[in-house]
């Protein structure tokens, strides 16, 4: 989930901004193949913020907490709504402007096992008085190898709230953001792809 390192970026980086601009949303993609079958993958995906052995990596995460967790009888679809309590440290005057150094984010997440098929979006819901971050993570069975690779999908858009205290960082902000997101998506997907290893030996029976 990139919307934590791109929280915690903003938090760290405003005290380089002194520009005054005007205020836009900002959408950033990318696409990530992973050599293991959409199964393996999205069970990482539920393990990712939740393994021991992932805080190395991903310090920032304190809390995880199932909030809601329900099985369409009908449609079969899986939905479940995790909150995430995040540390996002940054230069005392950033903290004084907004006030805390933990962030709130909500995430939904609905399963489709028949089309194969995972959907997550998370957002903060602290902090929204001066930024928005909304990102969106869709997994699918590569069209190419449908019943070994995984195709990922990811789309963030960054926005500063225009009468916030942050206003006249916002394009400074929204590009530390964006460099921020494609740095740190590779410690997502080095996560991601040590838990797909995990698995893959352990259905194979060996250890590792």
């Amino acid at each position: 989930m990139l919307i934590i390192f791109t929280l915690c970026v903003v938090l760290t980086e405003l005290l380089l901004v002194i520009l005054a601009v005007s205020i836009m949303v900002k959408a950033y993609t990318q696409e990530y193949v992973y050599k293991h079958p959409w199964e393996r993958v999205t069970s990482a995906s539920w393990r990712k913020f939740v393994d021991s052995e992932n805080k190395r990596i991903l310090p920032h995460i304190l809390e995880v907490d199932t909030l809601n967790h329900s099985l369409d009888p009908s449609s079969g679809k899986l939905c479940t709504t995790r909150a995430i309590k995040v540390h996002c440290p940054g230069p005392w005057i950033v903290r004084k402007i907004v006030g805390q150094d933990i962030c709130h984010c909500l995430e939904s997440t609905v399963v489709d096992a028949r089309s194969r098929n995972m959907q997550l979006t998370s957002r903060n819901i602290s902090l929204q008085k001066f930024i928005e971050v909304e990102e969106k993570t869709r997994y699918d069975p590569h069209p190419d190898n449908p019943t070994e690779w995984t195709i990922c999908r990811q789309e963030t858009s960054i926005r500063i709230k225009p009468l916030s205290a942050l206003a006249s960082m916002a394009e400074k902000v929204e590009q530390k953001c964006a460099e921020k997101f494609l740095q740190n998506s590779v410690k997502g997907r080095e996560v991601m792809e040590r838990i797909c290893k995990y698995l893959e030996a352990e259905s194979g029976g060996l250890g590792l």
